[in-house]
């Protein structure tokens, strides 16, 4: 038996958007059941993201260290950035985020994985790369602002962040999600068996 997602989409009768924030909103449709009754689902709806593994020669991962507002923490994460451009490519996103958040840029990249990381309420979608062969960005350093002018920066042995997600004190998704996913492939078949930087993503289809 093969184990995949399948794409589906229940009959919606009616959908409307309550609230309109500057970057996601908030949709309500109503949703016919398989039983015929009709329910209402609220979701944010969500551009998509893209979130970076910088891996080096060290097996250290570089880690940012950002409050997040809404959960009243300072998280340990790694880069990450929305997708600003409808049908933007998100490899060109992920070396763009890299560069403005840790000054940073690689020489190859690979899809790590594709996740949904709250299907049940917003409808992002969040592909994580994995970069390697790391070397310091050229030019100035891109001037941050709001949360991100307090980041701080730091080299972590895989080996330590694997524990921490297990241990329950890291909890951001794309950090565990990462860490954990490039830990069964190295494991496993390897990097080189991970899916081409340009992989087509049907969550948000976009240009070479």
């Amino acid at each position: 038996m093969t184990i995949k997602d399948a794409p589906e989409e229940w009959r919606t009768t009616a959908t409307r958007t309550p609230f309109r924030g500057n970057k996601t909103s908030v949709r309500t449709d109503d949703v016919v059941m398989p039983d015929g009754t009709v329910v209402s689902r609220d979701y944010q709806v969500h551009p998509g993201s893209v979130a970076i593994l910088a891996l080096d020669g060290a097996d250290r991962v570089l880690v940012l260290r950002q409050y997040r507002h809404p959960v009243r923490q300072r998280l340990w994460e790694i880069p990450a950035g929305l997708l600003d451009i409808p049908g933007e490519n998100p490899l060109h996103a992920a070396q763009r985020e890299l560069y403005e958040e840790a000054h940073v840029k690689a020489e190859d990249w690979r899809v790590l994985t594709d996740v949904y990381p709250t299907a049940g309420g917003c409808d992002e979608a969040v592909r994580i790369f994995l970069a390697r062969d790391l070397s310091e960005a050229e030019g100035e350093r891109f001037e941050v602002s709001e949360e991100e002018a307090d980041m701080e920066l730091a080299r972590v042995d895989r080996a330590e962040l694997v524990r921490g997600v297990l241990a329950g004190e890291l909890h951001s998704n794309c950090l565990a999600v990462g860490v954990l996913a490039l830990t069964a492939v190295l494991a496993g078949d390897g990097v080189d068996a991970l899916r081409p930087a340009e992989a087509p993503w049907p969550a948000r289809p976009f240009a070479s």
